[in-house]
């Protein structure tokens, strides 16, 4: 589902914070896991998948779009058949 306030400005900003953040971080424990990144205040939240990151912050009031991406590859979800 696309959120109608994101921007192309809102993944560069993600994409740049993630890349910011595994530079500071030992990130091997948490191949295969789902990051979501909030673009706006550079948080990334850490789950087994986008529903699970996404139901934590609702317990936590937030509904703010992120930009998802599995830790340890380039991206979130490949279209189409096997790689």
């Amino acid at each position: 589902m696309k959120h109608s306030d994101w921007t192309e400005a809102d993944s560069r900003n993600a994409k740049r914070i993630w890349a910011e953040y595994q530079k500071q971080h030992d990130i091997t424990e948490r191949i295969g896991q789902t990051a979501g990144i909030d673009p706006k205040s550079g948080r990334i939240w850490f789950g087994d998948s986008a529903i699970e990151i996404v139901k934590k912050r609702e317990t936590e009031g937030l509904t703010s779009p992120l930009f998802f991406q599995r830790v340890g590859y380039e991206a979130y979800l490949w279209k189409g058949g096997r790689r």
